[in-house]
């Protein structure tokens, strides 16, 4: 931060200037400077907290749950392949045309009102899903389903960064997304316990989704409100983080292409089924541990120096897969490191989000990380097909560690400003 800001903020804190309120332009400096987020809560609700990070936790089981499952289910009706992929991305579509809409949604009816409906619209939708299986049904019942997970998504990024202070922010963002792939992370392993040829698995779902609903009423007065008159759109704050955005899609883009073509690659390298699922395991793992480590350094240090540290292990990660991958416990640390590493610039996102907007501009700016996630979701795994088909099988490396590259030239040189 140049001396001439901190002189500033040295005069608003005395009086002599008015301390910013208003949303401020995409800047680093500002990005660090935690008294503009009017309100910030002093105290942790840990009631309040607790279901935001469950809802999270059903957004993320409701995706890592229905893909396999619904797969697995489709090929056995020995649907193609083609069938199969355009049914799955049904779900993304619905997050992405469906952003937009929450905001003013939130702001009309209430956020916690758009939650209980998004949870007993999932149950809806998990109910019709499983009783009737039939791949015209599923269509639209996917979309839905992308459209009630926002909901949820939407709502939980935003509470818990108004009811995060300011000095853990990190730390609670942390729990956010190690609550989110919790959940991506529980939906296979609940199907190594349920078995895909039963509705105990869509029960589960069921449950979960009522059970948030239940929740969600019991503590719906804990839950930041948005004040009478406030407006936010994703249009009106997009150009203000187009960094941030960035961030989150190169972050979705990364989880959904590593996910759905390490495979590939590690069968190429002669690996067999079981180790693949493995080093898949321990990558998903170390996401897990990871984040809340990572939101407490950004605590400390700042997000800014925190972001530069990802991008490089992510680098170095990429640099190290072709070189490892014939390895067995040396393949196993990098990935524990390389996947949470990656995911982590989201955290960092996050917080940056969080300590720039309040109310409604949240919530838009929300909308747009979903948007963006979803955006990530359709490139990430086509981009890196088409780079392995192209250049081989060490095109999923390249191409991965490339993208972090330019993330870690946008990092540093935002940090020039």
């Amino acid at each position: 931060m140049s001396e001439v800001e901190d002189t500033s903020a040295e005069r608003a804190e005395a009086g002599v200037l008015p301390a910013p309120t208003a949303p401020v332009p995409d800047r680093p400096q500002v990005a660090e400077v935690a008294e503009h987020v009017p309100g910030a809560p002093q105290e942790i609700d840990r009631a309040a907290i607790a279901v935001v990070l469950l809802l999270v936790g059903v957004f993320g089981l409701a995706q890592g749950l229905t893909y396999p499952l619904l797969s697995f289910i489709l090929e056995r009706q020995g649907t193609p392949a083609w069938l199969i992929g355009s049914n799955a991305a049904m779900m993304a579509l619905g997050l992405i045309l469906s952003a937009p809409l929450v905001p003013q949604l939130a702001i009309r009816f209430g956020a916690a009102r758009l939650a209980i409906a998004s949870a007993l619209l999932l149950a809806v939708l998990f109910a019709l899903i499983g009783t009737v299986q039939s791949l015209w049904l599923w269509f639209p019942a996917r979309f839905l389903l992308g459209v009630g997970i926002n909901g949820l998504y939407i709502s939980s990024e935003t509470w818990v960064n108004q009811l995060a202070p300011d000095r853990i922010r990190g730390r609670m963002l942390g729990l956010y997304a190690t609550a989110l792939a919790g959940g991506f992370a529980l939906g296979p392993a609940t199907l190594a316990v349920t078995g895909t040829r039963t509705l105990a698995p869509f029960f589960l779902c069921i449950a979960v989704c009522l059970i948030c609903a239940v929740l969600i009423t019991s503590i719906r007065h804990r839950l930041p409100r948005f004040a009478a008159g406030e407006s936010g759109s994703i249009r009106s704050v997009a150009p203000l983080i187009p960094f941030l955005l960035v961030v989150t899609g190169i972050a979705a883009a990364f989880d959904q292409a590593i996910l759905t073509l390490f495979p590939v690659y590690g069968l190429g390298h002669g690996l067999d089924e079981a180790a693949v699922a493995t080093a898949l395991a321990v990558l998903i793992v170390g996401n897990i541990v990871f984040q809340v480590p990572i939101g407490t350094l950004a605590d400390r240090w700042g997000p800014r120096l925190v972001m530069v540290v990802l991008c490089l292990l992510t680098i170095a990660g990429a640099m190290l897969l072709p070189v490892l991958i014939a390895t067995r416990w040396p393949l196993w640390a990098m990935l524990f490191v390389w996947g949470s590493s990656a995911y982590g610039v989201y955290t960092i996102a996050l917080m940056e989000l969080g300590r720039r907007f309040t109310g409604a501009m949240l919530i838009a700016g929300n909308a747009g990380f979903a948007v963006m996630w979803g955006v990530g979701g359709f490139t990430g795994p086509a981009l890196s097909g088409l780079a392995i088909d192209m250049m081989g099988l060490t095109g999923l490396p390249l191409l991965l560690g490339g993208v972090y590259v330019l993330l870690l030239a946008a990092t540093l040189a935002r940090r020039r400003g």
